[in-house]
């Protein structure tokens, strides 16, 4: 009984989660989209949170976005709070998934994702398998879990337990908020919940208590996401387990009224056990947001008053770059592109910091944040790309357009800066899950390197900010110094190397590090050189 149970949650647990890889990765980039375009009002956040949530089947992963988002600046506490309210609608459609039951077709749906899985070489198809074999592994699980707890209406302890939760609905809650955190999963628990109903082993009274705790449960997923994350991150966690207590203690309060309205709907609308739990998840989740939805501002309020402290998240949307100015000023309108390359220059000056504190400390938050500063650039880059473009349309002087080229090949290196530090964070994660150790020389020529091109980079940024052609010359005189390094730090490193005082890993690690460094300081001369340019 207990294997066939452990194996079936398995199963069921990984046909989720490769069903929502499947939809994922056939959304691509829309997921961020969706979060970024569609969040502007709290209403929009719930819509954008739901569609999120069915396209990627796991409120907990809609969470953790919007947990990653808003610690890196891209989304408000406000904004977060209206997408956590619509993830929790939205992983009610797993319940309804379930209770269609269509189990008896699980081995056949698994087969044809197997087939488009094994017999087609197309990406499109690959993720369209993916689905197909997730979604036949999530009812195949399900199905094995039944079979398992079918033995448990014959132990005595178990209906003792169940007729425990129908007169005690807190141990209900408590039970269903244990298991979910155990699990991490709502859809899984619910599933669970959902067969044990249609068994008969648990009546609705005893039934409905637990399905509370389950979205209390389902909180710990982005609880644990947002350790060691920003103020607002761990705001938007804490936001999302208020909302499911303030639901749950509601719900308790109301539990007598509630089982009537459900079980009325089970009579009129004639539905099957399974999918009376899906209607009751249903209805849970809405009435909670449709009460909540108001006191947007209040939610926000307490959990900025529970979580104290600035918020050094910084916002990465692009301020500067308005449309109109492209019609009634080019010249205003090259003003606002470079004021938003500066603020890209910012980013990837301290993103290149990040990843020197990341191989000095060897501390998560260093790449992460590294990472998402990274990510910031490209976002930038591609906003600052298509404004720019826009903008050649329009009549300008021969100085405007020799600026608007300048400003194109700045934006060029400086995302080309963002992948360099990316890939030294990347060498950093090579160096740490091989334990790779680098001599204590090692770091300490590397320390020197990277303060140079941090530096240098910097110098190169301030000078296109104030067009400062003495900078400009400064940054060159840097880049060269950056090149005798490198050149210094190849042979010091083959000595080393000849000496047996470190491995061949680290040395790879050690020369792609001063190669990436190397590069840094090409892309910081090429902004300076356009500065010295666009000045003749």
């Amino acid at each position: 009984m207990i294997f066939e149970f452990i194996g079936g949650l398995g199963i069921f647990l990984f046909g989720i989660k490769y069903m929502g890889d499947g939809l994922q990765k056939s959304a691509g980039d829309k997921l961020r989209d969706i979060l970024d375009k569609f969040t502007t009002n709290p209403v929009m956040g719930v819509l954008a949170g739901l569609i999120v949530t069915i396209l990627i089947q796991s409120s907990s992963g809609t969470t953790v976005i919007v947990v990653g988002l808003v610690s890196a600046g891209f989304m408000t506490l406000r904004q977060a709070i209206g997408v956590i309210m619509g993830a929790n609608i939205g992983t009610t459609v797993t319940a309804f998934i379930i209770g269609i039951k269509i189990s008896d077709y699980a081995l056949p749906v698994i087969a044809v994702g197997a087939i488009l899985l094994f017999f087609f070489k197309n990406k499109k198809i690959h993720n369209v398998g993916q689905i197909f074999f997730g979604f036949g592994a999530l009812f195949f699980g399900l199905e094995l879990m039944g079979d398992g707890m079918k033995p448990l209406r014959t132990l005595e302890a178990f209906q003792d337990l169940t007729v425990s939760l129908s007169s005690n609905p807190l141990l209900g809650v408590l039970i269903g908020t244990i298991f979910t955190v155990i699990v991490q999963s709502s859809s899984a628990t619910i599933g669970i919940l959902q067969e044990l109903h249609g068994q008969g082993l648990i009546d609705i009274k005893g039934a409905l208590p637990v399905l509370f705790g389950d979205n209390i449960g389902t909180t710990i997923t982005a609880v644990l996401a947002s350790i060691g994350a920003t103020v607002a991150a761990r705001r938007a966690a804490l936001t999302h387990v208020i909302f499911n207590l303030i639901g749950t203690t509601i719900f308790i309060i109301v539990l007598p009224l509630f089982t009537v309205v459900v079980e009325a709907i089970k009579t009129n609308l004639g539905l099957n056990p399974e999918m009376t739990i899906a209607f009751a998840h249903g209805i849970f989740n809405t009435t909670n947001t449709l009460i909540q939805l108001p006191f947007i501002g209040v939610l926000a309020l307490i959990v900025t008053k529970l979580i104290p402290g600035e918020d050094s998240a910084i916002d990465y949307k692009a301020k500067h770059l308005d449309p109109l100015f492209i019609e009634q000023s080019p010249s205003i309108a090259l003003g606002q592109a470079k004021e938003e390359i500066l603020r890209m220059g910012e980013f990837a000056s301290v993103g290149l910091s990040e990843s020197h504190q990341y191989l000095k400390t060897n501390l998560q938050r260093n790449a992460e944040m590294a990472m998402q500063l990274e990510d910031a650039i490209n976002v930038l880059d591609r906003k600052i790309t298509d404004y720019l473009i826009l903008l050649s349309r329009s009549e300008m002087s021969p100085a405007e357009s020799e600026e608007h080229s300048m400003l194109m090949d700045t934006v060029r290196d400086i995302e080309r800066v963002g992948d360099h530090f990316e890939n030294i964070v990347e060498l950093v994660d090579y160096k740490l899950s091989n334990k790779v150790k680098l001599t204590e020389d090692a770091l300490e020529d590397l320390d020197g390197m990277f303060n140079l091109t941090i530096q240098t980079l910097k110098d190169a940024i301030q000078s296109l900010d104030d067009k400062d052609t003495s900078l400009a010359a400064k940054v060159l005189k840097s880049e060269e110094q950056i090149d005798r390094q490198e050149r210094a730090l190849r042979k010091k490193h083959i000595l080393r190397l000849n000496e047996r005082k470190c491995s061949g890993q680290a040395g790879i690690v050690f020369v792609d590090i001063i190669s990436n460094l190397e590069r840094i300081g090409d892309h910081s001369v090429n902004i300076a050189e356009a500065v010295l340019g666009y000045r003749k």
